[in-house]
């Protein structure tokens, strides 16, 4: 009896099994599995909005930049005003002027110290703020002068309200003219001296100011 011819041997497959549905994975046994559905679902999503929209304030922003420049505030306007220079200055002189004269009047005397305060003062007042400008600096020299001469004119009228025992706006309003009568006769190198000594005052004050 003939023995039936064997079938000749399948070529083995290189991974143990045929393919399935294409897919060269499904045969293997113990392999891993086939990926399956969207390989990206899993994914967390992008980000969306603005990326800085959660950075603290102060932070500094990303590559090393930081916040904006701001501007820079607008300079102050130039001071320069003559008219209110010279307006302070004859503010200034007036009441500086009546002090003089009231501390002289009180203790009798002229003070050098007094003086040089009345004219700085004068000079800082109106070149701070009228500016540097020559003409606020003559005018604060002027009425500076004018000041201490005020003063000595306050002081005078208040010795003589108290020698002639009148109130002191009579002398003034009433014996003016005795009041300037005597200023001329009692001035003398140290009147004028305190004169000068407010006029270069003022100038340094004015150029301290400025």
């Amino acid at each position: 009896m003939s023995q039936p011819v064997q079938p000749p041997n399948q070529p083995q497959q290189p991974y143990g099994g045929q393919p399935v549905d294409g897919n060269p994975y499904a045969g293997q046994p113990g392999g891993p599995a086939a990926p399956t559905g969207n390989p990206y679902g899993q994914q967390p999503p992008a980000p969306t909005g603005n990326p800085f929209a959660g950075q603290q304030p102060g932070q500094s922003a990303p590559f090393g930049g930081g916040a904006p420049f701001a501007p820079a505030p607008p300079a102050p306007p130039a001071r320069n005003n003559i008219l209110v220079g010279v307006l302070v200055a004859l503010g200034a002189a007036v009441v500086a002027g009546i002090l003089y004269g009231v501390i002289a009047g009180s203790i009798e005397r002229e003070v050098g110290y007094a003086a040089v305060g009345v004219g700085f003062l004068v000079g800082f007042a109106a070149s701070k703020l009228g500016g540097s400008n020559p003409a606020v600096i003559a005018a604060s020299a002027v009425f500076s002068i004018g000041a201490v001469y005020l003063g000595q004119l306050v002081g005078i009228s208040m010795v003589l309200s108290d020698l002639a025992q009148i109130p002191f706006s009579e002398v003034v309003g009433d014996h003016f003219g005795t009041v300037t009568e005597a200023w001329s006769e009692e001035a003398d190198f140290m009147t004028y001296l305190f004169l000068a000594l407010a006029a270069a005052a003022a100038v340094g004050g004015a150029k301290k100011a400025g």
